[in-house]
């Protein structure tokens, strides 16, 4: 059974620096593709990022240059790394795989396992 635990969310002032943590159980991190959507109130579900299968990774435009996503196959983890924070980073962030390969928004939305997501709020 895919299980996600998501922690390391919390307060951050604009600018600030935050690590999400993401801790499998069930499946083996490196064997599929893991994400990272986030939500807003009052937006969609949106993709912030993703690694493969094969270790490629993808970023919406929103975030790339700040933010990143790395596997950690001991620890059966995959962090998001968040640095240049701004207040429209605010959400509940939430891990996602839907156990495929390759990053794909649509799938892992529609298809994907989801946890129970940790909240982003940047501040001051």
């Amino acid at each position: 059974q895919v299980q996600l635990a998501e922690s390391g969310g919390g307060l951050v002032q604009p600018g600030g620096s935050r690590r999400l943590s993401c801790a499998a159980s069930g499946f083996a991190v490196d064997a599929y593709a893991v994400a990272w959507f986030r939500q807003a109130p009052g937006k969609e579900r949106e993709g912030v990022a993703c690694i493969s299968r094969s270790d490629g990774t993808l970023y919406a435009d929103s975030v790339k240059g700040r933010f990143t996503i790395s596997r950690d196959n001991v620890k059966n983890m995959v962090d998001l790394q968040m640095n240049s924070l701004k207040p429209e980073d605010t959400a509940l962030y939430v891990c996602v795989t839907d156990q495929g390969y390759g990053c794909y928004w649509n799938r892992l939305r529609d298809f994907g396992s989801w946890g129970q997501g940790t909240q982003v709020t940047v501040s001051s």
